[in-house]
């Protein structure tokens, strides 16, 4: 505690020096007090200016960070109240001048205002601006102009160092007549005395006094620019910078950043549970809001009234125009922009409940796949799109890499983690099999849990996973099941709360709507989305202009009219991505009565016809996604209750995603198709034929030729018998000992013996 500072009485407002003089150095270490120095007449006027009523709220927010006395000030709104243009001017060409002066300014007005203020410990105030809009400036842009300047930044984090103590003053005790010599490190860099204060004492040989060091936080984080920045070019390695400098002595420098202020503009807030519970939640709330112009504000109210039930249709018509039809596909990466409502995140007694919303997209060459997921990444507030053929299991979740400087290993963040609380986009996903067991636990646990190099964490990785890939042999097969066509296991797949397939199947008349379609996209001529007239006088006398496709269903209610929505104009991509953002922020929609017994009745439902079946595919996980999917509905049209509609809209859509799932190569739906296997009947006739032989020979592994010998005996139906095996094999029916040896794992043989007497 300062105790005796003398300062200036409120009827003159003339900076006393002798109060000033205890904390000067603590601002200006290396420059002696002066009444003369315009440092001096600006602490002066600042001090008068905090020392106003009106500054009395900027005062009342310096707040102790273990032991550290800081004070958040919104640039924004300081300049509206402060006109001292000394400050503003001085920020602009010095700024650590402008912000020491700033710092003794709101110390001298605390020592005035508070005479009982407690600064137990603490010597200084640091000043932490932030909402500095005209200082923003693109990572690309950096460059030796502005040295010294303050700018402000936009960008991701993808490497944080450990923090770690460095040392900005500390006393050296001279070897020869014991003085102490104090020396100040600017930034940190090591410099003792090169020679003794006391007169008369020529030694060069000095001892630190470690306890008189004077330590503060020292972290590193590396910063890349974000991938979806307007500023950002494509084709161009994203450029990153660093905080702290790597400090050698050489012609050559290396740019960095001294950070002033942090702050997470994360477009998306944790959980139901944010129901401004403490202050950090009502903070982040409150600069969520700031985050949204006036005019952003003013749209989302306009677009919301103007449209009114019909939001979720402009919404995803206006999802990669380019791709014609494909309403429910769209549909459901709409759903997943949008995402549930995160449960239980913050509550220890209870199990969380993930919001986000998985889908995958399954299908044949050639149907816009690619540029569904890119168009989701583009619109979505945090969105990453990655390629599975380029990707390793690193670069997906988390590397473990040693940082030079400090020479410890630190984490830098992959796909998953740079995604957290947005959408991580994964294309060719069937050619990353080796990188699938690593998505398992971030899928459902939400999070990456790593052990490398010494190091076990665990990592957020709250997002929402749109992939894309194409089945084995080129062209998706209907006689086998998904699990088959992506040689994906079970245990994958059952994350994804969406499954949907592509089929290019010849069709006379959507041949000739999608060839008009991509030809308006190239001559520019809105007359090609219509239908010739051929073929309206077709659709006039069939009395319906969607072909196949139910009046009153969800795809009739969102698709466009060749008529009276022949003047439609996507709504522009910045807009659209506030729109989700502000409804991810602050929507949380709660389940109503009546959606509730929808979502129920429709699962029982499910339940019920499963009864018969060989596996168990629909389990609570399929109840849990109803819900997400019934939340993301109500999202979209910014409601904060579900209502039976909703329910309706995504029971349709899980009705697709179901029946593209489990229907077999003659159209009917079968529910024993998820456990991985097609022809199950086939499968267990075969498996219990095996058992009898493992019995009888007293042997549980069996060549490939006598498998091959067995199937014919028992006049096997299966179209390839090679694949039949494999898929045996990946579904831990038979286990391959060798290149053409098989066991059985199944038999009553095999359990009975002991491990060492088997082949």
């Amino acid at each position: 505690m300062f105790e005796g500072a003398t300062i200036c009485s409120r009827r003159d407002r003339s900076l006393d020096p002798s109060g000033l003089a205890s904390i000067w150095p603590n601002y200006f270490p290396d420059i002696d007090l002066s009444t003369g120095d315009p440092r001096f007449k600006l602490v002066g006027k600042l001090a008068e200016f905090l020392s106003n009523r009106q500054a009395d709220g900027i005062l009342s927010q310096v707040q102790d960070d273990n032991g550290t006395f800081f004070l958040p000030v919104d640039i924004q709104h300081l300049q509206k109240i402060c006109n001292i243009a000394d400050f503003y001017g001085t920020l602009e060409k010095a700024p650590k001048e402008a912000l020491s002066c700033m710092g003794a300014a709101v110390h001298t007005a605390l020592l005035l205002k508070e005479k009982d203020f407690q600064f137990e410990g603490v010597e200084k105030i640091n000043i932490r601006l932030y909402n500095y809009t005209d200082s923003m400036i693109a990572l690309k842009n950096l460059k030796a102009a502005y040295i010294g300047r303050l700018v402000s930044v936009r960008g991701t984090v993808v490497k944080v160092s450990t923090v770690r103590p460095l040392v900005l003053q500390m006393e050296f005790e001279c070897g020869k007549c014991g003085t102490n010599v104090p020396r100040i490190f600017p930034d940190g860099k090591f410099s003792p005395p090169t020679s003794c204060v006391m007169y008369g004492c020529k030694s060069k040989n000095f001892l630190p006094i470690r306890s008189s060091a004077k330590p503060i936080d020292f972290q590193k984080i590396r910063l890349q620019e974000m991938l979806k920045s307007e500023s950002h070019e494509e084709g161009r390695v994203p450029r990153t910078v660093e905080w702290k400098s790597k400090g050698k002595n050489q012609g050559l420098y290396y740019l960095y950043l001294e950070a002033v202020s942090i702050r997470n503009s994360k477009s998306q807030s944790v959980s139901e549970d944010f129901q401004v519970a403490n202050s950090q939640a009502r903070d982040k709330m409150l600069f969520d809001f700031l985050s949204f112009t006036s005019k952003d504000l003013e749209f989302i109210v306009k677009f919301s009234e103007e449209y009114g039930s019909d939001i979720f249709r402009q919404i995803l018509q206006s999802l990669c125009p380019s791709i014609y039809g494909q309403e429910l596909v769209k549909a459901g990466l709409t759903l997943a922009l949008f995402g549930g409502v995160q449960k239980h995140s913050m509550d220890q007694n209870k199990v969380p409940v993930r919001g986000d919303i998985h889908v995958i997209i399954v299908g044949d060459p050639g149907l816009g796949k690619s540029q569904l997921l890119q168009a989701a990444a583009a619109l979505s507030p945090r969105g990453i799109y990655v390629c599975g053929n380029a990707t390793t299991k690193a670069g997906l979740t988390v590397a473990v890499v040693k940082d030079h400087m400090t020479s410890d290993y630190a984490f830098e963040a992959g796909a998953m983690v740079l995604a957290d609380r947005g959408l991580c986009c994964i294309d060719e996903f069937d050619k990353m099999s080796a990188e699938h067991q690593a998505l398992l636990e971030a899928m459902e646990q939400q999070r990456v849990s790593v052990a490398k190099a010494g190091l076990v964490a665990s990592l957020s990785a709250r997002t929402s996973v749109l992939a894309a890939a194409n089945p084995v042999g080129g062209h998706y097969n209907r006689a086998k099941t998904v699990n088959e066509n992506l040689k994906m296991s079970a245990a994958l797949l059952s994350r994804f709360d969406l499954v949907f397939i592509l089929l290019d199947k010849p069709d006379e008349v959507l041949d000739k709507r999608v060839s008009d379609h991509i030809m308006a996209l190239h001559t520019g001529n809105g007359d090609h989305l219509l239908p010739n007239k051929k073929l309206r006088r077709a659709f006039d006398c069939n009395g319906d202009n969607d072909f196949g496709v139910k009046k009153g269903s969800l795809v009739s209610q969102l698709r466009l009219d060749p008529q009276k929505d022949k003047d439609f104009v996507p709504l522009p991509g910045p807009l659209l991505r506030k729109y989700i953002a502000y409804a991810r922020n602050f929507i949380f929609p709660k389940m109503s009565r009546p959606a509730a017994e929808i979502l129920q009745k429709f699962y029982l439902r499910l339940r019920d016809h499963n009864t018969s079946a060989d596996g168990t595919p629909i389990t609570a996980r399929q109840l849990e996604s109803l819900v997400r999917l019934a939340e993301a509905r109500a999202r979209v049209d910014l409601r904060e209750e579900i209502t039976a509609q909703d329910a309706m809209d995504v029971v349709e859509i899980m009705k697709e995603s179901l029946y593209d799932k489990y229907v077999d190569e003659h159209g009917f739906v079968d529910f024993a198709r998820s456990g991985g296997m097609s022809q199950q009947k086939e499968a267990k006739r075969f498996l219990s034929a095996l058992n009898k032989q493992s019995e009888l020979q007293q042997k549980d592994c069996f060549s490939i030729s006598e498998i091959y010998s067995l199937a014919d005996r028992i006049s096997l139906r299966v179209p390839d018998m090679d694949t039949f095996v494999e898929n045996l094999n990946s579904v831990g029916y038979l286990l391959k000992k060798g290149p053409k040896m098989y066991q059985v794992l199944s038999s009553s043989y095999s359990r009975s013996q002991p491990t060492r007497s088997r082949c």
